[in-house]
Protein backbone atom coordinates (compact mmCIF):
# COMPACT_ATOMS: atom_id res chain seq x y z
CA UNK A 1 0.00 0.00 0.00
CA UNK A 2 1.24 3.47 -0.85
CA UNK A 3 0.26 6.16 1.67
CA UNK A 4 0.63 9.86 1.08
CA UNK A 5 2.14 11.60 4.08
CA UNK A 6 1.23 15.24 4.60
CA UNK A 7 3.16 17.60 6.83
CA UNK A 8 0.25 19.72 8.06
CA UNK A 9 1.35 22.07 10.83
CA UNK A 10 -0.47 22.10 14.15
CA UNK A 11 -1.35 25.55 15.47
CA UNK A 12 -2.50 25.99 19.05
CA UNK A 13 -4.34 28.84 20.74
CA UNK A 14 -5.57 29.14 24.29
CA UNK A 15 -8.67 27.02 23.61
CA UNK A 16 -8.11 25.47 20.18
CA UNK A 17 -5.95 23.12 18.17
CA UNK A 18 -5.84 23.72 14.41
CA UNK A 19 -4.74 20.44 12.83
CA UNK A 20 -5.03 18.37 9.71
CA UNK A 21 -8.24 16.47 9.06
CA UNK A 22 -8.53 12.86 10.20
CA UNK A 23 -10.89 10.28 8.79
CA UNK A 24 -12.62 10.20 12.18
CA UNK A 25 -13.57 13.89 11.65
CA UNK A 26 -15.74 13.08 8.65
CA UNK A 27 -19.04 12.59 10.49
CA UNK A 28 -18.74 16.08 12.04
CA UNK A 29 -17.93 17.51 8.59
CA UNK A 30 -20.86 15.64 7.08
CA UNK A 31 -23.31 16.87 9.73
CA UNK A 32 -22.36 20.45 8.89
CA UNK A 33 -22.15 19.93 5.12
CA UNK A 34 -25.58 18.27 4.97
CA UNK A 35 -27.21 21.05 7.01
CA UNK A 36 -28.78 24.28 5.84
CA UNK A 37 -25.95 26.12 7.63
CA UNK A 38 -23.58 24.98 4.85
CA UNK A 39 -25.44 27.03 2.22
CA UNK A 40 -22.68 29.67 2.36
CA UNK A 41 -20.03 27.13 1.35
CA UNK A 42 -21.77 25.23 -1.43
CA UNK A 43 -24.15 23.03 0.57
CA UNK A 44 -26.21 21.34 1.63
CA UNK A 45 -24.60 18.24 0.16
CA UNK A 46 -25.17 14.51 0.18
CA UNK A 47 -22.72 12.10 1.80
CA UNK A 48 -20.81 11.38 -1.44
CA UNK A 49 -20.29 15.06 -2.28
CA UNK A 50 -19.32 15.79 1.32
CA UNK A 51 -16.75 12.98 1.22
CA UNK A 52 -15.19 14.40 -1.95
CA UNK A 53 -15.06 17.88 -0.39
CA UNK A 54 -13.50 16.39 2.75
CA UNK A 55 -10.81 14.67 0.66
CA UNK A 56 -10.17 17.85 -1.32
CA UNK A 57 -9.24 19.51 1.98
CA UNK A 58 -6.32 17.10 2.27
CA UNK A 59 -5.50 17.37 -1.42
CA UNK A 60 -5.19 21.13 -1.10
CA UNK A 61 -2.42 20.70 1.47
CA UNK A 62 -0.63 18.28 -0.87
CA UNK A 63 -0.80 20.60 -3.88
CA UNK A 64 -0.31 24.02 -2.26
CA UNK A 65 1.39 23.36 1.07
CA UNK A 66 -1.47 25.09 2.88
CA UNK A 67 -5.18 24.53 3.29
CA UNK A 68 -7.98 24.18 5.80
CA UNK A 69 -7.34 23.02 9.33
CA UNK A 70 -9.80 21.12 11.48
CA UNK A 71 -10.68 23.22 14.53
CA UNK A 72 -10.61 21.08 17.66
CA UNK A 73 -11.44 22.19 21.20
CA UNK A 74 -8.50 21.51 23.51
CA UNK A 75 -10.70 20.85 26.52
CA UNK A 76 -12.86 18.13 24.96
CA UNK A 77 -11.31 17.13 21.64
CA UNK A 78 -14.60 18.01 19.92
CA UNK A 79 -14.42 18.99 16.25
CA UNK A 80 -15.85 22.53 16.16
CA UNK A 81 -15.25 23.55 12.55
CA UNK A 82 -12.60 24.33 9.97
CA UNK A 83 -10.51 27.36 9.14
CA UNK A 84 -7.69 28.11 6.76
CA UNK A 85 -6.70 28.94 3.23
CA UNK A 86 -8.05 27.94 -0.18
CA UNK A 87 -6.71 28.75 -3.61
CA UNK A 88 -8.70 26.69 -6.08
CA UNK A 89 -8.23 26.36 -9.82
CA UNK A 90 -8.93 29.68 -11.51
CA UNK A 91 -8.67 31.80 -8.37
CA UNK A 92 -6.33 34.76 -8.49
CA UNK A 93 -5.13 34.56 -4.89
CA UNK A 94 -5.62 32.65 -1.64
CA UNK A 95 -8.73 33.07 0.46
CA UNK A 96 -9.09 32.60 4.20
CA UNK A 97 -12.34 30.93 5.13
CA UNK A 98 -14.03 29.51 8.19
CA UNK A 99 -16.99 27.31 9.03
CA UNK A 100 -18.07 26.69 12.60
CA UNK A 101 -20.18 23.60 13.19
CA UNK A 102 -23.57 23.47 14.87
CA UNK A 103 -23.42 23.97 18.61
CA UNK A 104 -20.12 25.86 18.57
CA UNK A 105 -21.18 29.19 17.10
CA UNK A 106 -21.31 32.34 19.22
CA UNK A 107 -18.38 31.27 21.43
CA UNK A 108 -15.63 33.26 19.71
CA UNK A 109 -14.17 30.12 18.15
CA UNK A 110 -14.25 31.43 14.59
CA UNK A 111 -12.41 34.61 15.53
CA UNK A 112 -9.80 32.82 17.63
CA UNK A 113 -9.19 30.26 14.90
CA UNK A 114 -9.11 32.84 12.09
CA UNK A 115 -6.69 35.10 13.97
CA UNK A 116 -4.35 32.15 14.53
CA UNK A 117 -4.62 31.09 10.88
CA UNK A 118 -3.99 34.62 9.60
CA UNK A 119 -0.90 35.00 11.78
CA UNK A 120 0.44 31.57 10.82
CA UNK A 121 -0.31 32.12 7.13
CA UNK A 122 1.54 35.44 7.05
CA UNK A 123 4.55 34.09 8.92
CA UNK A 124 4.92 30.63 7.34
CA UNK A 125 3.04 30.53 4.03
CA UNK A 126 3.64 34.08 2.78
CA UNK A 127 -0.12 34.63 2.67
CA UNK A 128 -0.34 38.16 4.01
CA UNK A 129 -3.47 40.21 3.42
CA UNK A 130 -5.64 37.45 1.94
CA UNK A 131 -9.22 37.85 0.80
CA UNK A 132 -12.43 36.25 1.99
CA UNK A 133 -15.32 35.50 -0.35
CA UNK A 134 -18.53 36.12 1.63
CA UNK A 135 -22.10 35.95 0.34
CA UNK A 136 -23.90 39.31 0.89
CA UNK A 137 -26.53 37.61 3.07
CA UNK A 138 -23.97 35.90 5.32
CA UNK A 139 -24.01 38.67 7.89
CA UNK A 140 -22.26 36.66 10.62
CA UNK A 141 -19.21 35.99 8.45
CA UNK A 142 -19.16 39.59 7.23
CA UNK A 143 -19.25 40.81 10.83
CA UNK A 144 -16.36 38.49 11.72
CA UNK A 145 -14.37 39.71 8.71
CA UNK A 146 -14.84 43.28 9.97
CA UNK A 147 -13.77 42.31 13.51
CA UNK A 148 -10.65 40.76 11.96
CA UNK A 149 -9.91 44.13 10.32
CA UNK A 150 -11.01 43.21 6.78
CA UNK A 151 -12.62 45.78 4.51
CA UNK A 152 -15.10 45.34 1.66
CA UNK A 153 -13.12 45.47 -1.56
CA UNK A 154 -15.56 44.66 -4.34
CA UNK A 155 -18.60 42.64 -5.39
CA UNK A 156 -18.19 39.71 -7.77
CA UNK A 157 -20.02 36.67 -9.10
CA UNK A 158 -18.64 33.59 -7.39
CA UNK A 159 -19.87 30.12 -8.35
CA UNK A 160 -22.85 31.76 -10.07
CA UNK A 161 -23.87 33.68 -6.94
CA UNK A 162 -23.29 37.24 -5.75
CA UNK A 163 -20.32 37.59 -3.44
CA UNK A 164 -18.42 40.30 -1.59
CA UNK A 165 -14.63 40.16 -1.57
CA UNK A 166 -13.24 41.22 1.80
CA UNK A 167 -9.54 42.17 2.07
CA UNK A 168 -7.75 41.36 5.31
CA UNK A 169 -4.98 43.69 6.48
CA UNK A 170 -1.38 42.74 5.93
CA UNK A 171 0.15 41.46 9.14
CA UNK A 172 3.75 42.25 8.19
CA UNK A 173 2.87 45.96 7.97
CA UNK A 174 1.01 45.83 11.28
CA UNK A 175 4.07 44.32 12.96
CA UNK A 176 6.42 46.97 11.55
Amino acid sequence: MNRLTLDIPVVETERLVLRGARESDFEAYLAFDASERSRWVGGPNDRWTSWRKFLSTLGHWALHGYGLWTVELKASGAVAGRVGFNNHDGWLEPEIGWSIFDGFEGLGIAREAAEAALAYGARHFGIDGPISYIHPDNTRSAALAERLGARREREVEFFDAPCVVWRHPRRAEAAA
